[in-house]
């Protein structure tokens, strides 16, 4: 989603089901390290190797470098204002 499309996409459902099953990830070039480190992780087909699923659950995926700095708890109290507001007539 950080690059503007899924991870696995093709115009034909069945190349995107080949896609899945083979695990074989393309990212742009423009794409953020800490990013591409966090997808991997989060898409590992491993169950136990899988952020979400070992020991820390969902805190494996809070503290990855990707959110370094990130207030979850402004998140959670809606503190937090957009970085982007689209403008609406």
């Amino acid at each position: 989603m950080n690059a503007g499309i899924d991870p696995f996409n093709d115009e034909d459902p069945m190349l995107i089901y080949q896609k899945i099953l083979k695990g074989k990830i393309k990212f742009p070039s423009s794409f953020d390290a800490n990013a591409k480190s966090l997808v991997k992780h989060l898409l590992e087909a491993d169950l136990s190797k899988r952020y979400g699923n070992l020991k820390g659950g969902v805190a494996d995926i809070k503290n990855h470098r990707y959110f370094k700095g990130f207030d979850f708890i402004k998140l959670l109290s809606l503190q937090l204002k957009p970085l982007y507001v689209p403008k609406v007539k």
